[in-house]
């Protein structure tokens, strides 16, 4: 059962990842507009499939993260490789009330996953939580550094969450991100 959960995921939460989408409950808005600030701007870099049936399989993602327009979230567009296929992926999160809400590749309605929960934790890292149908799971993504980023995708087998996808991002523009900027 684990093999077969892991296995219908492992494409779907490859994609998510990319997206490094936002959601969850507000606990206080000036974290949370510092988080999708940091957020702004492109971004590049490796993952890995740690799980499942392609587990080892390596790929490498392009996004360009933006606020939409009087809102507090976040969108998301871009796409990952692998070797010479590329997928696009687009997200759009915003908040609805204390919650933030989006969909990835169109949500669970169509190809993609709906954002349903979670929150940011401090400036620096959010946690979210996933859902398609049976398929429930997290998303972390963590800004340690204006120049970078990690996501960590987990899916839950039973009642344990196993780590599907791990992604190391690092910037390529030069956004200035909060007040961490240069003078």
């Amino acid at each position: 059962m684990k093999s077969l959960v892991l296995s219908s995921v492992v494409p779907m939460a490859l994609a998510f990842a990319a997206t490094v989408g936002i959601a969850g409950k507000a606990v206080a808005a000036e974290p949370d507009k510092q988080f999708f600030e940091s957020a702004e701007g492109k971004w590049v870099g490796p993952g890995e499939i740690v799980a499942g049936k392609y587990k080892g399989t390596k790929f490498n993602c392009s996004f360009t993260g933006s606020s939409p327009d009087g809102k507090m979230g976040m969108a998301l567009d871009g796409g990952c490789r692998v070797g010479v296929f590329t997928q696009p992926m687009s997200a759009r999160i915003e908040r609805k009330g204390r919650d933030y809400k989006g969909s990835f590749m169109g949500g669970a309605a169509g190809a993609g996953l709906d954002i349903i929960g979670g929150n940011v934790v401090d400036p620096r890292k959010v946690v979210f939580t996933i859902n398609r149908n049976q398929l429930r799971g997290v998303m972390q993504a963590r800004i340690p550094d204006d120049n970078s980023m990690t996501v960590t995708i987990a899916v839950r087998v039973q009642d344990q969450l196993v780590p599907v996808i791990g992604m190391s991002l690092k910037r390529v523009d030069t956004v200035e991100v909060g007040s961490i900027a240069p003078n």
